[in-house]
């Protein structure tokens, strides 16, 4: 009798732990299901162990004394559920999200503005106007009367000057000073705002500048908006001076593109000019500065340059900037040189039987030649080292932190938000 009751006892044991496994096969199935679905597979494994292991149990309960073998199986076939469980610690360490990699803490924008290469009057502007909006919203604060200010823009100039870092860095400086919400940018030319149809246009704009509420809305190539006989451009444009009229606390607008054609399209509407009446003027990048934009993408990606064919990269620059006076794109030209060069760079690496650290890196004259600008200059005729003097080059306006960030922002159409400033 007494063995009888240890039968018994190690049988309600044995369906406690039944049950706990039929709830685990519960929650495994439900698990990969979720994340995998692939839990199927693995819940009719478990449950064909649960299924022989009962079917042992019930068989040795009848028995009019324990047999031993029949609780043996029952009891391997709880080690093999068991053992299957085992997985489930797996599955729960693959399905839970990857820590998150903590961000880098966001850097005062007054602080990267000052770090810009040149710029000297932008970042007097730029200051000027942090500071005049700051003053009128701590009077405001105070029941004070405030001046009523425009704070929407016109940048003018070149490509690859800048204009889309310096946007991005206003719009998180008035944000920090509290006369925007949020001060992200949001970033879109024409095919941004026009649609196919009479009446979605409206829509379509209306759209971005509710993704731009609380921040800036950067409107690249602005110009080609207004264009002869232009009825959706037009309610692009009307959509956009409403929206500054209604929020005019709360969103910042600035139209960008080249000087001359952005002159032509303030000056076309009564509206845009009484609305935009505040210029930051982007000049072109000397060879200097453009040198530095090239090492600057060099020292990012670990490339080192040979000294003595310094001379012969700012003899490139010079050239492509000269040949291409009226259309040079600035950081954007200096950077598809990059990209012309360690492209020559990587096929003669990779010739290489067992190239070294140092080979990677490094960029030789080889790498300079047969370079498309140069191509075109030699078959063109033009003089390939002729620069152009120090004292008739305009001071460009670059930074340290614009150089590539300029070169990409200007280089693809701008019709996608960008959330943050990501600089160099």
């Amino acid at each position: 009798m007494a063995r009888k009751r240890n039968v018994n006892d190690e049988l309600q044991k044995m369906q406690k732990m039944l049950d706990l496994t039929r709830k685990r096969s519960d929650l495994l199935g439900s698990i990969y299901d979720d994340f995998y679905g692939a839990g199927k597979n693995i819940t009719d494994t478990l449950n064909e162990s649960i299924r022989r292991m009962t079917e042992d149990v019930d068989k040795a309960a009848k028995a009019p004394v324990a047999d031993q073998e029949a609780l043996q199986k029952a009891d391997d076939a709880l080690k093999e559920a068991k053992e299957m469980f085992g997985q489930e610690q797996a599955v729960q360490t693959a399905a839970a999200p990857a820590p998150e990699v903590p961000a880098e803490p966001e850097r005062d924008p007054m602080e990267e503005l000052n770090e810009l290469i040149g710029l000297e009057t932008i970042k007097h502007d730029v200051l000027e106007l942090a500071s005049f909006a700051k003053i009128q919203k701590m009077r405001k604060d105070q029941g004070l009367k405030a001046v009523p200010i425009s704070m929407h823009l016109v940048f003018t100039g070149n490509p690859g000057t800048g204009k889309t870092t310096v946007a991005r860095i206003l719009a998180r400086l008035y944000k920090n000073i509290g006369v925007l919400s949020k001060g992200q940018l949001v970033e879109v030319d024409r095919s941004g705002l026009v649609a196919g149809y009479v009446g979605q246009t409206a829509l379509k704009t209306q759209e971005q500048i509710k993704r731009a509420m609380g921040g800036v809305l950067f409107v690249d190539e602005a110009y080609a908006l207004s264009q002869k006989d232009d009825n959706f451009g037009q309610e692009a444009i009307d959509t956009i001076l409403k929206a500054m009229e209604d929020h005019r606390d709360d969103l910042v607008v600035i139209v960008a593109g080249y000087t001359e054609p952005m002159k032509k399209f303030i000056n076309s509407n009564p509206g845009l000019k009484s609305r935009f009446n505040k210029y930051i003027d982007f000049q072109d990048y000397s060879v200097d500065e453009l040198e530095q934009i090239f090492y600057l993408n060099c020292k990012k990606y670990d490339y080192k340059v040979d000294e003595d064919i310094k001379h012969h990269i700012r003899t490139m620059i010079a050239a492509r900037k000269l040949l291409k006076l009226e259309n040079f794109a600035n950081a954007r030209e200096v950077r598809n040189m990059f990209e012309e060069i360690i492209a020559n760079q990587a096929r003669r690496v990779s010739a290489m039987e067992n190239p070294t650290m140092e080979d990677m890196m490094q960029i030789s004259l080889e790498d300079l030649s047969d370079l498309p600008a140069e191509k075109k200059e030699k078959a063109e005729g033009e003089p390939a080292g002729e620069t152009k003097p120090a004292q008739e080059e305009k001071p460009a306006e670059n930074a340290e932190t614009v150089q590539e960030e300029a070169a990409a922002d200007e280089t693809e159409p701008a019709a996608e938000e960008t959330e943050e400033t990501e600089l160099v």
